[in-house]
Order: C-alpha cells, then structure tokens, then sequence
C-alpha cells in the first residue's frame, strides 16, 4: 500500500458480499475497512432471506397442524405468540450479526459504524462523524431498498423491513405486488392466521418466471386462504376510523388494517457520492460494472445488489471472490450469471433453474420438448386434500440438453438445489431418464417423466 493511503482496500457496505470481500482481502495480508450503517450483515441476514425464512417456518406450522389431523393427530388449543417468535427472531439475528462482527475482527479487518459516502475516487467520509478516510481501492457493496410508488396514502404502507418489526399482528393485510417478496409474505401472514389479500398490476404472479409455475402458484396459494386480485393497482389509500380504505385501479375497495408493499427493490445509491468519484449508473440506476465488477472509476468495483445483476446472496458472495481473486490474486475471474438456481418460499415453495418454456422457445433453434408432471404427492392423497405439486422440464429438442426444470411444492428448494447441479452441466434428458428413481418420494418425478407435452397449433 501506498504511504498517501489510510487503507489498502476500503469497503462500502457489511452484507454478505462486502463482508466476504474484506475478509479475504485482509486475510491476504492488506489493510481494510469497512463501514456499516445499519448493522453488519446486511439485507439478507438482518431484514432478508434469514428472518424471512425464520417467519416461513413459524407461519407453515398451520399447515402442518392440517396435515397432523389428516393422519389422525388430535391437536387441541393451538396458539401463536406473536411477541414471543419476534423477539426470538431478533435474538437470533443479534447472534448472527454478532458472528459477522466477530468474523471480520478476527480477519483484521477495522469495522467502522457509519454511513461512507465518497468524495473523490480515493476519498470517503462517515456522515455526522467529521471522520475522513482514503483508500487505494474501493468496493462498493451497498445492496438494495424496497421501493414504493408515489400516490395519495402511499405514506400509510409498510415495507418487508418493517414487517419483520410490527408490534402486534394485524387481522388484515394487503400485500401488494406479484414477486417473490410478495407471495413469500403473503403466505407468511396467512398462515400466521392474517385475512390476507394479494393485489398485483399484472395479469399474473411472478413475473419472469415460467407460466405454469405462476399458474399453479396462484391456484395453491388460493387454496391456502389467500385472495388474489391480479390486473390491478392502488390508486388511493385512506386512513378511516375502523382501518386503512384502499381503493384499486379496478374499481374495487376493500379495508384492510396494514398494507404491505412489496414492489421491488432498487439500487441504494441516493447520496452515495457516486458522481464524486466518477462512478457512473446504468440505464435502470443501479451502478455500471463489467464483467469483473469494476465501475467507470479505475479503483472501484461494486458488488452485489447494487449492480442490479442476479440479486441473490449467493451470487454477491461469488462476485466478492471474483473481485479478490482479480484485484488481489492475479487470478482474473469472472461470475457466469446463467442457469442459477433460485427457490421462492411461498407456500408451496417454487425451486428453479435454467430457461422458462417461453424463453428457451426463443433462444433454442430448433424445437422444444415439454415434460409436465401434475399430481397429488401421497401426503395430501392419504387424506384426501387437493394440494397438488408441479414438476416441469424444458428440453432443448436438437441437443436433448434439459436447459430448464421448474417445482412448485414441498421441498422444491431442496430439490432444485441438486437439479440445478445436472442443468449447470448441460446433462441431457436420456441421462436424466438413466438416473435411477428414488421411492417414494415426490423427487423421482423428475426422472420419470415420458411423455412430451402437445402444443396444440393455431390454425
């Protein structure tokens, strides 16, 4: 390092990839920092993925107790405490943060509790703190913020960040949205026993992802208890004597004592000091990396959420890997965003990777095999529920490579995990077919599936 610098490496943000950066970084000998506003962790530790799939568990404990009584359980007097799981989440999230912390100090790496804004390429202040810092590079690893539209009453809703804190459950909510955020936390507070509403603009949920997916999510979160209006959006909401009056693009009304806004998140680069720097946005606001993260400014990357890439935990950690290994391993990496497996805890989970049908019939050049499952797993059969569960492949008919698989049901996220492993290496659908089955199980579907989905053609 320099003499004119303080530090060798100076990280902007404490979350998953910011912190796996300086960590390694300092583990190889350089002197760094990072600085944290809120608490170290970031998104998916604090007010992310782990509280979220904490209120998952909790909230599918009512399904559970349905299938207890279907084989034969007698299960009496049943209570949630709200307060209760709240606080033992937060208890929870305290330890993990505190790890993080740990973690960082004993890799040497100075934790600083502030906001860093920059001032020039090597330059950072802590707000509110007088405190100024140089660098010789920087890393940018801020994540995103949940955003909310502009409209009469937009004031009176609630994000998922404010969700995880709320003093006392609601007995009704409106979720708005039609992503992942969204059905995750509306089965959340379904199954909490929330009268739970579901609005969404488009004509169906979960936009991007494959079309029978959507269609046989919104068909089982229905049968959860969840009312789902699609093609419709707030105009108003209004602060009434009994709850909150809102009042939808469709001409509908409908009160409710708690909104919730989950319509995605963006890029968390106001006042940032980007334009100090010479670091310089894309066209959808979120900070301009190539390909090996490094922003329009030639010793600054950025990592993460805040480059809008793939927003998943685990692609910011690779992408911090690959910046280490680049910057300071000589070891130039690159991350290959494609066929990465992701899973939506609603309730039913989805678990997928690889192409959608609608995508890989644009991008494959000749012909595409469909292969569709749609059953009752013996669970629900045993007792006669209507649950059902959803398995897709999407077969590139020229290759006979399967470059999509798609499950809606439970343990879809476990199942995808290893499914993803034989679409990320291109197996074909004759070795699927040669693995051997394992029964019973809902997972052997997926490599005994035979029968190729007729497309009906238009005359």
């Amino acid at each position: 390092m320099s003499k004119s610098y303080d530090y060798d490496l100076f990280v902007i943000g404490a979350g998953s990839g910011g912190v796996r950066a300086a960590r390694l970084t300092a583990m190889g000998g350089k002197k760094v920092a990072v600085a944290e506003e809120y608490r170290v962790g970031g998104t998916c530790v604090i007010r992310g993925c782990v509280p979220k799939k904490f209120m998952v568990m909790a909230s599918d404990i009512t399904h559970q107790i349905e299938v207890a009584e279907g084989f034969g359980w007698t299960i009496e007097n049943a209570s949630f405490d709200w307060p209760k799981f709240r606080d033992t989440k937060e208890t929870e999230i305290a330890r993990l943060s505190g790890l993080y912390n740990a973690n960082l100090s004993k890799a040497g790496v100075e934790v600083i509790n502030g906001r860093a804004v920059l001032k020039d390429k090597h330059t950072v202040e802590i707000v509110g703190t007088g405190q100024t810092v140089t660098a010789e590079r920087i890393l940018i690893a801020v994540g995103g913020r949940p955003f909310v539209p502009t409209f009469p009453g937009s004031d009176l809703t609630i994000t998922s960040e404010e969700a995880f804190h709320l003093p006392e459950l609601p007995k009704r909510i409106v979720v708005v949205g039609g992503g992942y955020i969204a059905v995750e936390f509306a089965g959340i507070f379904a199954g909490l026993g929330v009268e739970t509403t579901l609005v969404y603009r488009g004509p169906g949920i979960l936009r991007g992802f494959d079309d029978d997916v959507s269609a046989h999510l919104t068909r089982e979160i229905e049968r959860h208890g969840i009312k789902v209006v699609l093609s419709a959006e707030h105009t108003a909401i209004e602060k009434t004597e009994t709850g909150l009056l809102n009042r939808l693009s469709n001409g509908m009304e409908l009160e409710t004592d708690v909104v919730m806004f989950a319509t995605g998140r963006v890029p968390y680069v106001k006042d940032l000091g980007l334009e100090n720097a010479g670091v310089a946005l894309n066209d959808k606001g979120a900070i301009k990396v190539d390909e090996y993260s490094q922003t329009t400014a030639d010793n600054i990357w950025a990592v993460g959420d805040v480059t809008d890439r793939v927003n998943l935990t685990p692609v910011a950690i690779r992408e911090a890997v690959a910046f280490h290994e680049t910057v300071y391993k000589n070891n130039p990496q690159t991350v290959d965003h494609t066929n990465i497996a992701t899973a939506v805890f609603s309730q039913p989970p989805v678990g997928t990777v690889g192409l959608t049908e609608a995508e890989a019939r644009k991008v494959c050049p000749g012909e595409v095999d469909i292969y569709v499952a749609n059953f009752r797993p013996m669970k629900y059969a045993f007792y006669g529920a209507e649950h059902r569960m959803l398995m897709k492949l999407v077969v590139d008919a020229t290759t006979q490579k399967v470059v999509g698989c798609h499950i809606v049901g439970d343990d879809a996220p476990e199942m995808i995990q290893l499914a993803g492993i034989a679409v990320k290496a291109g197996l074909t659908k004759q070795q699927w077919d040669e693995t051997c089955a394992v029964h019973p199980t809902a997972a052997e579907e997926l490599v005994l599936l035979k029968e190729k989905r007729v497309v009906e053609q238009l005359p």
